[in-house]
């Protein structure tokens, strides 16, 4: 059995409001995180937010999926919800949200998670990334074809140009779901995070951060102040939100 700890922040950075929503739900055998990061202007983004970590948390717990393909499929009947409660002439019109939610059987040391959008599962070993999730974005494409270089990612103009995220017709709805090759490891680390925190802290930044971080709460308030320190220079910085979660041996009984 694995021993979880999780930490979690939410800022609004330099915007008016926050339209990123996150939350986290246990058994006696699994965690499931959820974060996601809404839009649709006029107070509908951070609806579509919490509606996207509501539903899957609850659909969730009711029937824990035991793999990706399960956890897929949660991801589609979220969507399904998403655009059944729009309503037109209201902020509730064109509501949309990225998602990602990570699940750990800390008993059967697995993991497996599914996304869409541009919010991200990062998933370290040794305080170093061991496996993240692509983005359905136009640059990730382009970095995926070799026409752009993975470092330009975060400077491209058109970076937040979704492919997909919840709230789109379900024929074109893309979701990618994975899960480990092999066991979770005492002292792996997982994170979900916005856009708002990978845009600003490339996977150095993360890595040395963790590195020395005594515990999640510590690394996630040094998250902040780096998402701060990189952001400086741009007064209307977007929301920023990450989960993380520290895994460790099980205390003796």
């Amino acid at each position: 059995m694995l021993a979880l700890e999780v930490a979690l922040m939410t800022d609004r950075g330099g915007r008016k409001y926050n339209e990123d929503a996150c939350g986290h739900w246990h058994s006696k055998r699994h965690l499931c995180c959820v974060l996601a990061d809404g839009a649709g202007g006029h107070g509908g983004g951070d609806i579509a937010s919490r509606i996207a970590v509501q539903e899957l948390i609850g659909r969730f717990s009711q029937q824990p999926s035991e793999r990706a393909a399960e956890l897929d499929r949660l991801l589609r009947v979220t969507n399904d919800v998403l655009i059944g409660q729009r309503v037109p002439g209201t902020a509730k019109q064109d509501m949309h949200s990225t998602v990602v939610c990570l699940v750990i059987d800390f008993i059967g040391h697995k993991a497996h998670w599914a996304h869409a959008g541009d919010s991200r599962m990062y998933w370290f070993r040794q305080g170093r990334v061991l496996d993240r999730t692509r983005d359905h974005s136009l640059v990730q494409s382009l970095v995926d074809s070799g026409l752009l270089a993975p470092e330009e990612l975060r400077v491209h103009p058109k970076r937040s140009e979704l492919r997909s995220a919840l709230g789109i017709a379900p024929e074109v709805l893309e979701v990618s779901a994975g899960e480990g090759d092999g066991a979770v490891q005492p002292g792996d680390v997982f994170m979900l995070c916005t856009d708002g925190v990978w845009e600003y802290l490339p996977d150095e930044v993360l890595e040395q951060t963790l590195a020395g971080a005594a515990n999640p709460a510590a690394w996630i308030g040094q998250l902040s102040v780096e998402v701060r320190k990189a952001a400086r220079h741009k007064t209307s910085h977007d929301n920023f939100t990450a989960l993380t979660v520290w895994t460790g041996p099980a205390p003796e009984s």
